[in-house]
């Protein structure tokens, strides 16, 4: 109260500052935290999140949300990589997006939404904190740098998206597959990339044969080695050069995605 006149504070907001590196936060269990997203929450967000984050095991193909079923959890990776899957009444599929350390699985819920329309499945294995749909919306409505985050990936992860349909429509299974390996070993940050020639067709929305044809002849140029249940890349730079040119709108992105 001054000069007879009320003085009403008004609530500070949190600022964003740079994200935190990998390993700097930990969760309630004192495990190291490598998201990029929970990384780049200031200190008074993440406290908030942090009580309702659990640590868990994800494993090879383990099914994260169905489509058309209630997403009961939003999950921040801290390593692995999960598939965003279109599925047809035919039992076909294909993949149209993918998450890393770099995002969050469930994003729908960021809008309101319990459902989805694809499924999220680990394509590969890792850990990751997950926090119940209810919580995470309560958390989401009382802060400000966290719904910025989460939609500046939702951006960008929607022009990776946009970026992959023209893919598929557009270039040869030898390119789609130099391009989705490079997509991959950005994420886990490894040489062996562990998955087998029939979900590699599933994912890329072809047949197993093609798979195999394709791997085949990025196998013969010294670019990759076809091992059973793995691929290693052993020549980046040449999978990049046989990769369409997808891969390098898509590597354009990887910095706001907090990638390498």
């Amino acid at each position: 109260m001054g000069n007879g006149n009320a003085i009403i504070a008004t609530p500070t907001r949190a600022t964003k500052t740079g994200p935190l590196h990998p390993g700097a936060r930990t969760d309630a269990a004192g495990k190291a935290v490598n998201n990029v997203i929970l990384l780049s929450l200031p200190d008074e967000e993440y406290n908030l999140l942090r009580p309702h984050l659990e640590l868990v095991e994800l494993p090879q193909y383990n099914i994260l949300h169905q489509p058309g079923e209630k997403i009961d959890f939003a999950y921040f990776l801290n390593r692995g990589m999960t598939s965003l899957v279109a599925l047809t009444s035919d039992g076909r599929s294909v993949e149209v997006g993918i998450v890393g350390k770099e995002g969050m699985v469930g994003m729908p819920l960021t809008v309101g939404l319990r459902r989805d329309t694809f499924r999220a499945i680990m394509q590969m294995s890792g850990s990751g904190l997950r926090i119940q749909s209810e919580a995470f919306e309560d958390v989401l409505s009382c802060t400000s740098i966290l719904p910025s985050e989460l939609s500046r990936f939702a951006l960008m992860h929607g022009m990776q998206v946009a970026q992959l349909a023209a893919c598929n429509r557009l270039h040869e299974i030898d390119q789609r597959l130099a391009r989705w390996l490079l997509m991959c070993q950005d994420r886990v940050d490894s040489q062996m990339i562990p998955l087998t020639h029939e979900f590699l067709a599933q994912m890329l929305g072809t047949r197993r044969p093609s798979v195999s044809l394709a791997a085949g002849v990025l196998e013969d140029a010294g670019l990759i080695e076809n091992r059973r249940g793995t691929v290693k890349i052993f020549n980046r730079k040449g999978l990049e050069e046989a990769a369409c040119e997808c891969y390098g709108v898509i590597q354009h992105l990887n910095g706001g995605l907090g990638l390498k």
